[in-house]
């Protein structure tokens, strides 16, 4: 007779207990001591208003602390080259696994860096024509931009035997194209903007910043003996004209001191035109601009390699034209290719391809310069490379990652999210928008304010408890603006004829002034190409874009905006002293860390360690400079105030300063009341630096405002107060441009312009012009669609 016994299910076993990530006791940047627990293999979401600490919590304090622990496994040599991270600031972490950074910083500016090279697309692409290219006219590297031709030839020595001499011969066949050096443009300098032939050196000729003859210029042109400096320069003979311009570095003799003298033009291609030009400063970048002229490449056409590289064809297609196709369109030549040989390259290229086109970047190409690729396309393009990725139980953490996307692409990028989520990772989302919170597993809802008002978790849970929760998120989740009844009347048009720039075909537009326009439409239609291409920022008109404040940890709202030169002539005044004295990296500053506030201390091959000054105990500032006082602060307690408690500081009593006052009126505009007015640059988010641009430029004199995307970074909450400023700056007779996919901008403008239908080849085109009203009731676009649905008609 048979028996039956029952087995129990084992116990659980300890290592599955770990299924949180635990903080406690967090108070990175502004957060007040926050503990709270995230549950692992789930996605959370992050939400508050802007400066509430979301980005503190997320990226400063889980993610720093998990790639700083990652950094110490590696030796103490190789740490030597990585960033230094320092501990943040929090009594427990636990439970973290391997962070994987998705956030929005441009991708670098290099010219020969692509969105082929970026993705190491270009790299398949290069061993696919290496196999099949015809004629074969080398290895992977005959077909990379990246890569010149060497020839060489001469003996090597080899200790072997008796014999000791060999000849040996070295080639390698590169890509490059040798008269751009695969940048695709050629630069010409433009003599008459480096000096006025008309005078002499002595007379001031040279227009070059920096170089004035009243110093060492002027003893070296005085001295070297190859031309005349009181001779106007037009009449120089040919001789001297090229000893001025091109000569090569020769030793000369001044005054008993010995100097090297150059050519102008060798000079300043090593010391302005070598260099990143958004890196210098910008009365240096105004003169490059001016002096450089940018022009196609005559050689290559721009597409950066030799001619045998463009020489070699698969099925009539050579890699240049590969990479210079629409990347939805290059997935189905490569699909169309049948090669046993190939066979697993072709699958991995494909699918990197197909990556592409599901995360909505088809309407690129691999040849596109990844410095133009705006912020959200950006960030998408860093997550091709993870969504193939075997790796599980990881932690992804994206900032925002429905920036730059049209309502239409948001479902395909929440797809995406879910999907990452389900291979066993935990994905963390630093968010705005109502559709991508309302996919999270787990919400944490940060504020209750911003700045110091903020830094507190004010609800945790499921979406449907934030929606009943009366925190602000909450409250705001389910805001649906309304369609304007009324719009305002142009007072004029801003005409644009047969627009070409990128994917536009021949668009004729009138852009209707003095009201609120907002041009839209999928990323990838034609809206930056269109407003950008054919409106440039210059005379009358003023243009936020979304490139990167270039900034140092010295540099911060006060400094950047111009409030830091009115505060000190303040200062100065009210104590009889030197503005100078008032400024951390002038006289002013801390002899101790030079200004710093904190002294980095390098360990060799350790990680180098930052520690507050003992001295200055991180005010940044003399002992004797603190001792000066304006309206009973001194200088210190007064870039420690937020923007809103400086605004009232600066408005009446003591204090009183209009300069200062008005450009913190700005920044309280622009939604920045809680920053901190001496806070690093480098401490701000994304869409924080953007609204601080936006209150520089709105001290400029234009008629014509063009804002791309002002909500990045909005909480709903705060997208009401940017369209009061918006209608502010209209209403004070000023033309505002935006480009914007957030539904409520939309449905506030005077006039909407839609392109598309799609993006890339399909784009490109006007599919609507008209007002909110009209485009809900047509409903003919994708954005009509959209609006109608958020607008609940």
């Amino acid at each position: 007779m048979a028996t039956r016994t029952d087995t129990q299910s084992p116990a659980p076993h300890v290592a599955d207990s770990h299924d949180l990530i635990r903080v406690h006791g967090a108070r990175v940047n502004n957060l007040k001591d926050v503990s709270i627990e995230i549950p692992k293999r789930r996605l959370t979401v992050f939400t508050g208003v802007s400066g509430s600490g979301k980005s503190s919590l997320v990226f400063g304090t889980i993610a720093a602390e998990s790639q700083r622990l990652i950094n110490e496994t590696y030796s103490a040599f190789v740490q030597g080259f990585m960033p230094t991270l320092t501990r943040p600031e929090v009594d427990v972490l636990e439970g973290l696994t391997t962070a994987i950074l998705v956030d929005q910083q441009r991708m670098g500016a290099d010219p020969r860096s692509t969105v082929g090279t970026a993705t190491d697309t270009n790299a398949m692409l290069r061993i696919l024509f290496s196999r099949l290219g015809q004629p074969h006219i080398g290895p992977p590297s005959a077909y990379a931009f990246n890569v010149p031709s060497v020839r060489a030839s001469g003996a090597i020595t080899v200790e072997r035997g008796a014999k000791k001499a060999v000849k040996a011969t070295f080639n390698r066949t590169g890509g490059m194209c040798p008269r751009c050096e695969g940048r695709g443009t050629v630069s010409d300098i433009d003599l008459t903007q480096l000096y006025d032939d008309s005078k002499s050196l002595n007379e001031g000729a040279l227009t070059i910043p920096g170089y004035s003859v009243d110093g060492w210029y002027g003893r070296i042109f005085g001295g070297c003996g190859f031309f005349d400096p009181d001779k106007p320069i037009r009449k120089f003979t040919k001789k001297e004209l090229h000893d001025l311009l091109h000569k090569e570095p020769t030793k000369i003799k001044v005054d008993g001191i010995n100097l090297t003298y150059e050519g102008l033009i060798p000079k300043i291609q090593k010391s302005m035109l070598s260099k990143d030009i958004d890196a210098l400063q910008p009365h240096v970048r105004a003169f490059v601009e001016r002096a450089m002229t940018f022009t196609v490449c005559p050689e290559c056409d721009g597409t950066r390699l030799s001619e045998g590289a463009r020489s070699s064809k698969i099925e009539g297609l050579s890699i240049a034209d590969a990479c210079a196709t629409q990347i939805s369109d290059l997935a189905d030549w490569v699909r169309g290719l049948d090669e046993p040989s190939v066979a697993p390259l072709l699958v991995a290229l494909l699918g990197t391809l197909d990556s592409f086109v599901e995360i909505g970047l088809g309407y690129l190409s691999l040849d596109r310069p990844a410095g133009t690729l705006s912020g959200g396309e950006a960030q998408r393009v860093k997550m091709i490379r993870h969504l193939g990725s075997s790796l599980t139980d990881t932690t992804y953490v994206f900032d925002e990652p429905t920036a730059g996307l049209h309502p239409h692409d948001i479902q395909r990028m929440n797809d995406l999210l879910l999907r990452l989520r389900d291979k066993g990772n935990t994905v963390l989302v630093v968010e705005h928008k109502p559709e991508t919170i309302a996919i999270a597993d787990h919400v944490v809802d940060l504020g209750p304010g911003a700045g110091t008002a903020g830094g507190t978790v004010c609800f945790e849970g499921t979406v449907e408890g934030l929606r009943a929760g009366g925190t602000v998120t909450g409250r705001h989740f389910d805001d649906r603006a309304a369609v304007k009844e009324t719009v305002r009347k142009p007072t004029g048009a801003l005409e644009i004829r047969g627009a070409t720039a990128n994917n536009l075909r021949g668009v004729d537009v009138d852009i209707p002034l003095g009201v609120l326009t907002v041009v839209t439409g999928v990323a990838g239609s034609g809206k930056s190409s269109l407003v950008h291409g054919s409106i440039p920022a210059g005379e009358g008109v003023v243009s936020v874009d979304q490139s990167a404040i270039r900034g140092s940890r010295r540099s911060n709202p006060a400094t950047y905006t111009g409030l830091l030169d009115p505060i000190r002539k303040a200062f100065a005044k009210a104590n009889g002293v030197k503005p100078a004295l008032f400024s951390a990296n002038s006289e002013g500053a801390c002899p101790t860390c030079n200004g710093a506030g904190v002294i980095y201390t390098d360990l060799a091959m350790m990680a180098g360690v930052a520690s507050t000054c003992e001295e200055c105990e991180g005010k940044r500032f003399q002992a004797a400079v603190l001792d000066h006082h304006l309206g009973g602060r001194d200088i210190s307690e007064v870039l420690a105030m937020s923007v809103s408690e400086a605004e009232e500081f600066f408005g009446t009593g003591e204090a009183h300063t209009p300069a200062a006052h008005r450009i913190l009126g700005r920044l309280a505009d622009v939604g920045l009341g809680y920053l901190t007015i001496g806070q690093p640059l480098t401490t701000l988010s994304g869409g924080e630096r953007q609204r601080l641009k936006l209150a520089t430029h709105m001290a400029e004199k234009g008629g014509v405002y063009v804002l791309d995307e002002p909500t990045t970074g909005l909480h709903l909450a705060d997208v009401e107060q940017l369209l009061g400023l918006l209608d502010r700056l209209v209403d004070s007779g000023k033309s505002v441009i935006v480009i914007e996919h957030h539904q409520a901008v939309m449905a506030h403008a005077d006039w909407i312009i839609d392109l598309g239908p799609g993006a890339g080849h399909d784009g490109g085109r006007i599919v609507f012009e008209g007002t909110p009203a009209d485009l809900v009731a047509a409903r003919s676009t994708l954005t009509g669609e959209h609006l109608a649905a958020y607008v609940g008609t």
